[in-house]
């Protein structure tokens, strides 16, 4: 049997092969993974400068990420590297540790979160407050923007969240006055500027990732103008590796070092995970399996760190380009890793023609994204309890660090747990019949957050009327309340002449 005529002449494909040819994974993904690509380079470069450490550091970063974390099973089409989100974190590990001991840091990071993959703690992240999480990030996302101010001004930054803010009026003062140098305010303003108005530019357009098309016409005005400004310092991808030694593993052994590896592990499995359900919903392909996520990315902190880099997350800005362009399996997230190592090897030069201050606009960029406003009005509306979570959480971070401001923002949100789901009503019904008992009746949950309004009630019964109290329909009555109750029983009976009666009776000891 042959095939039919085509109308230009020839034989059409049979239908079977034509359908497996449309099937075939890389017609999709070979495309994906250059657009992450694009969009990955600006990105790494930034997130490693920010974080002072070479440039080539966060190319190494991304390369782990697409070529290790992209082959092993767990998520398919999101896609690691390092994360703005974990920029202040590295910078105060670097400033306090040394550049030197960054790798082992990371290297106990990666089998911290290899453990609890392995021990399928993985799932539990889920359980964690989403008020804390984008409070988490808003935090970072606010300290990265307010950073970035000053890079862009040409100006160092302080050390500090607090510090940062309330040096931003003098920044400004600078900035209106000349004290700064214009060349680099004029560029990051200029960056800053492409990049908000890239998304209403015409579709063939925007096919250039926008923070690559930032980048891009920074350095080239950089160039034709031979504006003095900084630029980005290369050392080449093989001078920049730090394999630690013994030496750099003190900086582990101390309790510092040991609450940085914690909140690494910690926020950069949040991250991933929280990364994961966000690019689940936005594709109808695999789910993600969260363990194995995490043994994946504790995997690749691992071999980071034996390359003294930096952490990687996986990150939702390249993994939602990933999916919208259109990738269909892992292949474009390993393939854009072949990309990062082909032009960190063969092109590093391209490095230092780009300005700190295009970067630096780039990260403002970043940072102000991670802030979720909308979010933010949507939970006042409708939970207000969740929305000062979010915002403790975010301006505890700024005005302590990572890590306590995290727990912090979890031991409020823990805290408005308790209370909300401890609701207990007191009712009090006093019959007609003045002579007759009053009944309290007390159901939902009687713990010690509601033991001061169960005490006012109680203690306001009239010591000269007969008592029904009926506490059948509590729920959970803890030992502090059970203990209120039998004291104030007994206190009730010793000064009153009235009975009272208790349904069920209350304990004799407690």
């Amino acid at each position: 049997m042959t095939a039919p005529p085509r109308p230009g002449g020839g034989t059409a494909p049979p239908a079977g092969l034509a359908a497996r040819l449309r099937s075939v994974p890389w017609r999709q993904d070979l495309p994906a993974s250059l657009v992450v690509f694009l969009v990955a380079v600006p990105l790494c470069v930034g997130v490693a400068v920010a974080s002072g450490v070479p440039a080539e550091l966060g190319l190494v970063t991304g390369i782990v990420g697409g070529l290790v974390v992209g082959l092993l099973p767990g998520s398919s089409l999101q896609v690691s590297g390092p994360a703005a989100g974990l920029t202040v974190l590295v910078l105060e590990a670097v400033r306090e540790h040394g550049l030197d001991s960054l790798g082992a840091l990371v290297l106990a990071t990666g089998v911290l979160q290899l453990g609890m993959g392995l021990l399928r703690i993985g799932r539990w992240f889920r359980a964690m407050s989403a008020a804390v999480v984008h409070g988490m990030l808003a935090g970072i996302g606010l300290i990265l923007l307010f950073g970035q101010l000053y890079a862009t001004a040409g100006r160092p930054a302080p050390g500090t969240g607090l510090g940062k803010i309330a040096g931003l009026p003098g920044l400004l003062a600078d900035v209106l006055t000349g004290r700064s140098a214009p060349s680099p305010v004029l560029l990051g303003a200029g960056t800053l500027l492409v990049l908000l108005l890239w998304p209403y530019l015409p579709a063939r357009v925007r096919l250039l990732p926008a923070p690559l098309a930032a980048v891009g016409l920074a350095s080239a005005v950089t160039a034709i103008a031979a504006l003095p400004v900084d630029r980005i310092r290369v050392e080449g991808l093989v001078e920049v590796v730090r394999i630690p030694d013994a030496s750099s593993f003190a900086a582990v052994a101390g309790p510092g070092g040991a609450g940085t590896v914690l909140a690494f592990a910690l926020i950069a499995s949040a991250e991933t995970l929280f990364s994961a359900a966000a690019v689940d919903r936005m594709h109808h392909g695999p789910r993600t399996d969260y363990d194995r996520e995490l043994t994946a990315q504790g995997i690749g902190n691992t071999l980071c760190g034996l390359l003294g880099a930096l952490p990687m997350t996986a990150v939702i800005v390249r993994s939602a380009a990933n999916v919208q362009a259109g990738a269909r399996s892992k292949a474009s997230r390993t393939l854009h890793g072949v990309w990062l190592l082909l032009f960190a090897a063969l092109l590093p030069a391209v490095l230092g023609l780009i300005p700190v201050a295009a970067l630096a606009a780039v990260l403002v960029h970043a940072g102000a994204k991670l802030v979720p406003v909308r979010r933010i009005g949507a939970l006042w509306r409708d939970h207000r309890g969740e929305a000062v979570v979010l915002a403790a959480t975010a301006g505890a971070i700024i005005a302590t660090n990572l890590f306590e401001g995290v727990l912090a923002g979890i031991g409020l949100a823990v805290l408005k747990s308790a209370w909300q789901t401890s609701h207990l009503h007191i009712g009090v019904e006093d019959p007609a019949d003045p002579d007759g008992p009053l009944r309290v009746c007390l159901t939902g949950q009687a713990t010690f957050l509601r033991l001061p309004r169960l005490l006012d009630a109680l203690e306001r019964l009239p010591a000269d009327r007969s008592v029904e109290l009926d506490w059948s329909g509590l729920r959970h009555l803890d030992h502090a309340c059970t203990v209120a109750l039998v004291t104030w029983a007994a206190q009730h009976r010793a000064r009153s002449t009235e009975p009272l009666e208790v349904d069920p009776p209350l304990p004799t000891a407690v």
